[in-house]
């Protein structure tokens, strides 16, 4: 593969205009034919088998409005004294509203507090559209199924409740499903954060703003390109329209990380004295076979979503995918038309910005090792020298990060969560102030009552006696589809654990004594059922996927590095990783630690999943850097056969590069943390966190103090299996021709110009 990437790299830049004008066409005819064909994203969240899933089948298969989405309208006076009880203006711009929204369109019907109050107080209150404090009035909005709707629906609602908010007597606050479905989050400040931050790191580590331009360009091309195809795909698989933000979050990352490895690589190639053309070849023939190997390992570790058996996580697995892919194209064949357009303006020398007045060193030394930087060679030798400390000092500081995913909890933040600003909190805090905090999220029990009608009246009083509900509705019972339908409504909120432990209670001890020997079913639905039995799957299946996904890395890495106990250690260093970065979670999102820093208002559970997709995403990044870092660790290590060597050298020429990747990544992570939307809130911090202990505590400490205590025994490889395993030459550089030297060599650093002086400042 690398001679194949050497001759398209050579070409590349002998013709970057042919290869940018093919990339030009191939992007307008995606997004020509995305805005003729495309596809809206999917919105669904259907998973098979789960009993709140059945539920909802139940009621599609007997065509019952409650199989659709909901939404509520909160309403209130205005100045905060009357009531509804007391305020008869109030009453009739109730009922106006009312009216208003039943005749939109796709509405199948509206509760009416109005009518209720026009029959008096308790009559009102029972009904439960009406607080017993005559406070709050609650107008519950029925719609049809997810996929008959659109985000049209939802601001046709909006501007339902803009009007009524004109009117002197109501203050109009909403909320509900069809918020969850459609809204949408506030795009583009993580990604122009992230930018921002990515620009001047570049600027940092490259000191040149075409070197910088570079990296930022492709990222955004490829980015752009791929996210555009997303609503083609949708004529193969359903893609989550959510998986664009986090395939967004991801593809920026990587994208401006591969091309970092593929520039700074052609630097180093320009240092020796190559020629443009032949930097170019020799750069995306080592560079980038290392970024397809990665590229590869990500979008494979990605794809393993597929194992979790919950359908919208592995189309969102596959978005993801296809961006993580588009991005690995476009470092190798893109990016090098664009090294080849630049040609010598790129600057070569290591860093304009160097430290004065240090030792000189030889021409020749500078231009044979580009990438050694002795503050990092400082930091490699003095952690070999006490490697046993940092690397039990290291790992208990792991394991403590870990601990916390003990109390893992996975659920769904409810709208609860969201800033004091949108109109869902505060309608979720009128709502539990009025009503209690189980009516924002109600138990939907759905009865096959076809076999025996007679359970319902018996089912609705043993739910009614539970602990755990609060109210039940009386039974809707629907005879000639054979089903009854009731709403029960949890003393505690929907986030809640103990709504979780309610619904359990009502699945495994109500539910069998009062059906015991009848043939009629009961199934517990609604969003808040939904979402914890997501959790539950997510907690069965996961255990597989991590097993799945070490399996694989720890056979790639084997191939790769020839050697037992090097993917061994990766893959366990890299569950720490990953364990810190939950641990994190926990303490941040689910205790609260330093949540008002990222705008969180109130604790939340875990999403169920981001702990899947954040494995999958973190475990091949980490591959990334590993493979990075160790493949300059063992070509040193097979020139030297000096271990010690081996490894201080290793960190010396990749600190770097990693640390710069690093901070890359994690600024873009972080810069997606400021969105309104804990799920994203919940990825910029897991992936940040995961990155930030992956590239710096293990990578540059934990890595090196461990090859260092396992010395030669790093890279034994029994030799049976040594003749089954193929050859992969990781580097590169194997068997490709001499190098084109420039007439006027570009490596030429002034004598003062030693490597103790060509120190970047990110990373030193």
């Amino acid at each position: 593969m690398s001679h194949a990437l050497y001759r398209w790299g050579r070409f590349a830049a002998r013709r970057p205009w042919v290869v940018i004008g093919a990339w030009l066409v191939l992007s307008m005819v995606v997004l020509a034919a995305s805005g003729s064909f495309g596809r809206p994203l999917d919105t669904s969240l259907k998973v098979p088998g789960l009993d709140s899933q059945e539920a909802v089948d139940l009621l599609s298969k007997a065509h019952l409005d409650s199989a659709g989405l909901t939404a509520y309208i909160v309403a209130t006076p205005n100045d905060g004294q009357p009531t509804f009880f007391d305020s008869p203006e109030a009453e009739q711009q109730l009922a106006a509203l009312r009216t208003d929204v039943a005749s939109l369109p796709n509405v199948l019907g509206v509760s009416d507090p109005a009518a209720r109050l026009a029959q008096g107080r308790e009559a009102a209150v029972q009904s439960g559209t009406v607080s017993p404090g005559g406070k709050v009035a609650l107008l519950r909005v029925q719609y049809p199924v997810r996929e008959k709707l659109s985000v049209a629906d939802l601001d046709r609602l909006k501007a339902a409740g803009a009007t009524a908010r004109l009117g002197p007597s109501l203050r109009i606050e909403m909320g509900g499903d069809l918020f969850f479905a459609f809204e949408q989050p506030e795009t583009g400040v993580g990604e122009k954060v992230g930018l921002i931050a990515a620009i001047l790191i570049l600027l940092l580590a490259f000191g040149s703003v075409i070197a910088m331009g570079l990296p930022i360009g492709m990222a955004v091309f490829g980015l752009a390109l791929s996210v555009s195809s997303m609503s083609l795909l949708m004529h193969i698989v359903d893609i989550p329209a959510w998986s664009t933000q986090i395939g967004s979050m991801v593809g920026l990352g990587v994208g401006i990380d591969y091309a970092l490895f593929l520039v700074t690589r052609h630097r180093e190639f320009l240092r020796r004295g190559m020629t443009v053309e032949e930097a170019v070849g020799r750069a995306a023939a080592t560079a980038g076979q290392a970024v397809v190997f990665a590229g590869g390992t990500v979008v494979i570790a990605i794809l393993g979503l597929a194992i979790t058996g919950i359908p919208f996580v592995a189309n969102g697995g596959i978005a993801i995918a296809v961006i993580v892919l588009t991005m690995v194209v476009a470092s190798i064949t893109l990016l090098p038309a664009f090294l080849g357009l630049a040609g010598s303006r790129i600057p070569h020398q290591r860093h304009p910005l160097r430290r004065r007045g240090r030792r000189a060193a030889p021409a020749d030394r500078a231009a044979d090792e580009p990438d050694t930087n002795t503050g990092w060679q400082r930091w490699g030798a003095h952690v070999s020298a006490h490697a046993a400390v940092y690397a039990v000092g290291v790992t208990v500081l792991l394991l403590a990060l870990t601990a916390p995913v003990l109390a893992l909890r996975l659920g769904f933040p409810d709208e609860g969560t969201l800033p004091g600003g949108r109109t869902e909190r505060r309608a979720y805090d009128l709502v539990a102030e009025g009503f209690g905090p189980g009516i924002n999220s109600p138990l939907v029990i759905v009865v096959d009552i076809s076999g025996d009608p007679t359970v319902v009246g018996p089912l609705a009083d043993a739910v009614r006696a539970d602990s755990g509900i609060a109210a039940v509705t009386p039974p809707d019972i629907n005879t000639t589809a054979g089903v009854a339908t009731l709403l029960a409504f949890a003393t505690t909120s929907p986030q809640d654990e103990a709504t979780h432990d309610t619904i359990t209670r009502l699945r495994a001890d109500v539910f069998p004594k009062v059906l015991a020997g009848s043939p009629s079913p009961a199934h517990v639905g609604g969003a808040t059922a939904a979402w914890g039995d997501l959790g539950d799957r997510v907690k069965a299946r996961l255990p597989l996927f991590i097993a799945a996904v070490v399996l694989l890395s720890f056979l790639l890495l084997m191939v790769v590095f020839r050697s037992v106990l090097v993917p061994l250690k990766a893959a366990l260093l890299n569950l720490l990783s990953i364990g810190a970065a939950y641990g994190v979670m926990v303490m941040v999102f689910q205790w609260g630690w330093g949540m008002r820093l990222i705008g969180l208002e109130a604790t939340a559970p875990i999403i169920p999943f981001i702990p899947l997709f954040m494995f999958a995403i973190v475990f091949g990044l980490s591959m990334d850097y590993e493979v990075f870092l160790l493949s300059r660790v063992r070509e040193e290590y097979l020139a030297t056969g000096d271990n010690d060597h081996s490894v201080i050298h290793g960190i010396a020429s990749t600190a770097r590069v990693i640390t710069s990747a690093a901070l890359i990544m994690i600024s873009v992570f972080l810069a997606f943390a400021l969105g309104d939307d804990p799920a994203t809130k919940m990825f910029g911090i897991g992936l940040a966190t995961a990155v930030f202990v992956d590239a710096t505590i293990v990578r540059m400490i934990l890595v090196p103090a461990t090859m260092k205590l396992l010395g030669d025994a790093n890279w034994w490889f029994p030799g049976w299996l040594d003749h089954l395993v193929p050859a992969i030459d990781i580097d590169g550089e194997e068997g490709l021709p001499e190098p084109e030297m420039a007439e006027t060599p570009h490596s030429q650093p002034a004598p003062s110009h030693g490597p103790d002086e060509d120190r970047v400042l990110v990373g030193t």
